[in-house]
């Protein structure tokens, strides 16, 4: 049975392994949105960037990528996977019912945010824009970021309005 990380953000453009397959995939009740504070990869402490998570949203749906693990190295891969993904331990791993671009109906992992942790942040459009354009981590700086997912997402076929409306507002704040 084959195993399937959901891609939503830097798991698109950066997973970290190679995949044994790689399909566009459709998360439904799920939005992706910049809704997790950044502490270490796209901010620091004294300014904290925000980074991409599932929320929660009935009626909604998320556009992304289901990455196959390849059987021989799963165990290393998900190990690998939890210690960038858990960092904060904002994120809940999840198993989740995904719609694959075939047609086929699958479970995968998925990296959702948990409301009742401090570093969630459901912050207006224009409060994102402000804090993405100026933070910076270990990873690089927060707009990077988003950039690299906007173009990957449309590469793909799968644009996302919101975020291309965020980094519309990003460059504005960026001047």
């Amino acid at each position: 049975m084959t195993s399937w990380i959901f891609g939503y953000g830097s798991l698109i453009w950066h997973p970290g392994f190679q995949p044994a397959q790689r399909l566009g995939a459709r998360l439904m009740g799920w939005q992706r949105a910049f809704c997790m504070r950044s502490v270490h990869y796209r901010g620091s402490v004294a300014a904290p960037g925000l980074v991409l998570a599932l929320d929660a949203a009935p009626g909604a749906f998320c556009d992304g990528v289901a990455l196959a693990l390849p059987e021989a190295d799963k165990p290393q891969i998900l190990a690998n996977l939890r210690a960038r993904e858990m960092t904060a331990s904002a994120y809940v791993e999840r198993v989740l019912p995904l719609r694959l671009a075939d047609g086929r109906a699958v479970e995968a992992i998925c990296y959702v945010i948990d409301r009742a942790h401090p570093l969630y942040a459901p912050l207006s459009l224009d409060a994102q824009a402000e804090i993405i354009a100026r933070a910076v981590g270990d990873r690089g700086s927060n707009a990077e970021y988003l950039f690299n997912t906007v173009t990957h997402l449309a590469e793909l076929g799968l644009p996302d309005a919101q975020l291309d409306r965020l980094a519309t507002q990003v460059r504005q704040v960026m001047g």
